[in-house]
């Protein structure tokens, strides 16, 4: 951690607030010349921030979190406001200025709003400025009550290329219980998914948040499975975590660096169909190094145009992969199940082609649909 060039840093609300649901500026300020100090010893820090909504709950004189959308995308646009004005002064005091960038779940599930936010970012950074990330949810959706900015910390940092994320909350670390359930005790280092076996985790978030640990370790499942190792502690051990020191717990990256284009139809990109395999073409796809070839697919659900994401499925509903379709829904009933040879004889060179090249092919997580 301490050799890392470029850090993503997330912060949840619950480590931004006091006991009574108030912005705390002083764990700003704290957070601010932790990173101040990383930045002077010439590691890029990209911070992702929760906090807007806890930061407008007493301005606005809510008792609690609110729970219906508009009052919570209300509290949002008011509390942003003031949680980058604090931001920008703390960091002001160490001669550094601030970049807000506020993005939704859709800036992340389409492509060319995927790749704006990487160059935003990525220029930030070469002029020397610190990005703080926030989900947008003053204008957000269902989107609102997205992981706590766990999962967009995770994309984040492959949109950057980080070299380690930082997961800061309000305990110290994974345990293999609840922290509060006696006989539960701390994992220092997670090596493979299998370390994860057994272990009773909540999705439940503090009243001020909407991430628990579920969504901590599904973020960590996104980054370290892309080549980027994850320390996931509270945050008063943010200085020792980005020192390099053994605190929390440390999810060792588990798969190599991928592309951020493979990333985002891993990860990121919403499915606008599916293409139904047959058990050759599963067994094709699931080899890694073949294509999708029309003779492979039985059926085909939902309305898109050719380059859009769609799930490939087997026969009893479970996505095996994702990939680009290289035909629009409408021509693909007809190439079902025939030979690229055939189809070239009767339609003409170009309906010969893969219906998924395996350069636009993904393989997930075995899930049903």
């Amino acid at each position: 951690m301490s050799d890392a060039h470029r850090v993503v840093v997330k912060i949840g609300s619950s480590s931004l607030t006091g006991d009574d649901g108030r912005l705390a500026p002083g764990a700003i300020r704290t957070l601010a010349d932790v990173i101040a100090g990383r930045h002077a010893a010439g590691q890029q820090v990209v911070l992702v921030t929760s906090g807007s909504v806890a930061a407008g709950i007493d301005p606005l004189g809510l008792a609690t979190r609110p729970r219906d959308l508009a009052t919570a995308q209300a509290t949002a646009s008011v509390g942003q406001g003031m949680l980058i004005a604090r931001y920008t002064a703390a960091f002001a005091a160490h001669g550094l200025q601030v970049g807000q960038v506020l993005l939704t779940a859709e800036d992340t599930v389409r492509r060319g709003h995927y790749r704006n936010a990487q160059r935003a970012l990525e220029r930030l950074l070469e002029l020397g400025v610190v990005p703080i990330v926030n989900e947008n949810d003053a204008v957000a959706t269902n989107e609102i009550r997205f992981g706590d900015n766990d999962r967009l910390a995770a994309l984040v940092s492959h949109l950057v290329r980080a070299d380690a994320m930082v997961l800061l909350t309000d305990v110290d670390g994974l345990y293999t219980g609840p922290p509060d359930k006696p006989g539960s005790t701390r994992i220092s280092e997670i090596r493979s998914p299998a370390d994860l076996e057994g272990i009773e985790v909540t999705g439940r978030g503090s009243a001020v948040g909407t991430g628990g640990m579920t969504t901590k370790l599904e973020a960590a499942s996104i980054a370290t499975t892309s080549g980027i190792p994850v320390v996931l502690t509270k945050a008063q051990n943010v200085t020792v975590a980005l020192a390099g020191e053994e605190v929390g717990t440390w999810f060792a990256a588990t798969g190599k660096r991928t592309s951020r284009r493979r990333l985002w139809l891993a990860h990121a990109a919403r499915t606008r169909g599916s293409l139904v395999l047959d058990d050759g073409a599963v067994a094709a796809v699931r080899g890694g190094r073949a294509s999708l070839l029309p003779a492979g697919v039985t059926d085909v659900t939902g309305d898109f145009d050719a380059g859009d994401p769609v799930d490939l499925v087997d026969a009893h509903g479970v996505v095996v992969a994702r990939g680009l379709v290289a035909f629009d829904s409408s021509e693909i009933p007809g190439l079902l199940g025939r030979s690229t040879h055939d189809l070239r004889d009767e339609l003409g060179e170009g309906y010969d082609r893969e219906v998924v090249h395996r350069d636009d092919l993904v393989l997930v997580r075995v899930r049903r649909r």
